[in-house]
């Protein structure tokens, strides 16, 4: 019989933390019986500490019947009692003491097979603990996004928050959301106005009035012609003195944008909420 390193990782189990392989498995590749192997354990017990093999309690047993296939368990469903396990330390000493030719032949293989398997659990692990970092942060930041929102639609102040790159959606709800919270005015300073923005701010109620402060295109006049034929009309206010994006609602609620309200979501970008600062932006920039 012919055995292979991905033959021996197979028969490896995981039993109380530790990788062992079973007494009938080891026999099978040692092509002894089962019983001579035990036996020449028995009579070398002081070889064969608890860290080199140890027998497999009723529960143990039944764990490992649950994932072999039938042709795997029909090595051990007579078995009167539960099978050896050996752990590394124990292949090696059975190496030793069976002193046969295929015992010294497939040792070295065996022995691979156990290095092979730490590694490829050391690797599962390290994944493991990746994606649960990932996992985490997700689930963070949903409730960071869900705080903001809940706060939103309960008209609370909500004082700032971070969008991540690639949350479009959640963006698109925080601006629409934003938008449809004015009652009578909502003040957009966002020199980098396009159609998408327009179309944004159709969300508002019907009767609010709508002013942008932005830099005055033709092509931005063209489009807020069409826009305003359809839609509420949209005032637009010559404006280049401004960097950031700023929306006022009702007279009262100022928020700054770290980003262009069509551009909410491409990129990582804040808000936040500085109502404390609005007298001083309308003394500076609203004139």
């Amino acid at each position: 019989m012919h055995v292979t390193v991905s033959h021996i990782e197979n028969k490896i189990y995981t039993i109380r933390g530790i990788h062992v392989m079973l007494d009938y498995d080891l026999a099978d590749i040692y092509r002894v019986e089962p019983k001579v192997l035990n036996q020449a354990v028995k009579r070398n017990s002081n070889r064969f500490p608890e860290e080199f093999c140890f027998k497999l309690n009723p529960g143990e047993w039944n764990f490992i019947r649950l994932k072999l296939d039938p042709i795997d368990l029909g090595k051990g469903k007579h078995r009167k009692y539960a099978p050896v396990a050996f752990t590394e330390q124990g292949v090696a000493m059975l190496s030793a003491i069976l002193r046969s030719e295929i015992a010294i032949q497939v040792s070295i293989q065996i022995i691979q097979a156990f290095v092979v398997t730490r590694k490829t659990m050391a690797q599962l692990q390290g994944v493991i603990q990746r994606l649960e970092g990932v996992e985490y942060k997700q689930i963070d930041t949903e409730n960071k996004l869900e705080q903001v929102l809940r706060a939103l639609e309960k008209d609370q102040p909500v004082k700032q928050g971070i969008f991540f790159e690639g949350q479009l959606f959640d963006a698109h709800v925080f601006a629409s959301n934003l938008i449809k919270e004015a009652n009578h005015e909502l003040i957009l300073l966002d020199n980098y106005v396009n159609e998408t923005t327009l179309l944004m701010l159709t969300k508002r109620q019907a009767h609010v009035q709508c002013k942008i402060y932005t830099r005055i295109t033709n092509a931005l006049l063209k489009d807020l012609e069409k826009h305003n034929f359809q839609y509420p009309s949209i005032e637009l206010i010559e404006n280049k003195s401004n960097h950031d994006r700023f929306v006022i609602l009702d007279d009262h609620k100022l928020y700054h944008l770290g980003a262009s309200l069509k551009d909410l979501g491409n990129k990582c970008f804040a808000f936040s909420r500085m109502d404390d600062l609005l007298p001083v932006l309308k003394d500076k920039l609203l004139v």
